[in-house]
């Protein structure tokens, strides 16, 4: 397993261009950033090409999800708009090559049955799975805990696994976050085990309080553990609020790669 380093959330002190060379400088194997739209895609690459290192992730457009509003992907009066934020996604992709992009389910609208919200979500993952298949490009769908996001249509992995068999296109895989998870006090492992084979992304940052690994209690050791025993050799994604103030901010990742660290027999 190799890491990447969220740019929308790591290295924010820079234009976003240059988090890329950051994260290389830091460490990292690859980066991901969330909606990084309003970079045009010949200056990303550009700075991807200077580094070497492989962009992983990009989300779809989600409308108002992030200021607190429903998003695109499973409201069904809002197709035209995500038709239109497919559209946007797939011109962009096809100039960066993430991996993977990641459609967000987002929140469950009043009025809307979930079982119609559900449909609506699962149509839309199908259409942008068939999409981005001709890309070579995966599509995954994550589950987020109501606790940071009230109201998410998707938050546990039995919801997940649920959604992935209605979808069921083999380009739709799961984006597995450990905080998320962690956040409801899931059990991490038995979310793993239960969608093993379909986890196309993992996420993390600790919990409680959504820092670097160390910062919380959760036990990276035994999850990644966990993780390599289901057969996940997928990249592993630092989602995390970082402390500036730390001068040992990344000490965290060459712990992970040293003898004896969580990624020791991996590298």
């Amino acid at each position: 397993m190799k890491v990447c380093a969220n740019l929308s959330l790591l290295f924010t002190e820079l234009p976003l261009a240059e988090r890329v060379a950051a994260a290389l400088l830091a460490g990292f194997d690859g980066v991901e950033i969330q909606f990084p739209y309003d970079l045009p895609a010949m200056q990303l690459n550009e700075a991807l090409e200077r580094s070497g290192l492989p962009l992983v992730l990009i989300n779809l457009p989600a409308g108002d999800l992030m200021q607190g509003g429903a998003g695109l992907a499973s409201v069904p009066s809002r197709q035209a708009e995500f038709m239109a934020a497919l559209e946007q996604a797939l011109a962009y992709a096809g100039k960066v090559r993430p991996l993977c992009v990641n459609v967000l389910p987002g929140r469950r609208v009043e009025g809307i049955s979930r079982e119609h919200a559900l449909s609506t979500l699962a149509a839309n993952l199908h259409r942008a799975a068939e999409a981005f298949m001709e890309l070579g490009i995966r599509v995954l769908c994550e589950a987020i805990n109501p606790l940071d996001m009230p109201g998410f249509l998707i938050n546990t992995p039995e919801q997940l696994d649920e959604l992935l068999q209605r979808v069921a296109h083999p380009n739709c895989l799961a984006q597995l976050d450990l905080y998320h998870m962690a956040r409801q006090g899931l059990d991490l492992q038995a979310g793993i085990r239960l969608l093993a084979g379909r986890i196309g992304h993992v996420q993390f940052a600790d919990c409680p309080g959504r820092g670097m690994p160390g910062s919380g209690e959760l036990d990276f050791e035994s999850v990644l553990r966990e993780l390599r025993a289901s057969g996940y050799r997928g990249w592993l994604g630092a989602e995390y609020i970082p402390d500036r103030s730390s001068p040992t901010a990344f000490d965290w990742l060459a712990h992970w790669r040293s003898a004896g660290g969580v990624l020791a027999c991996e590298v």
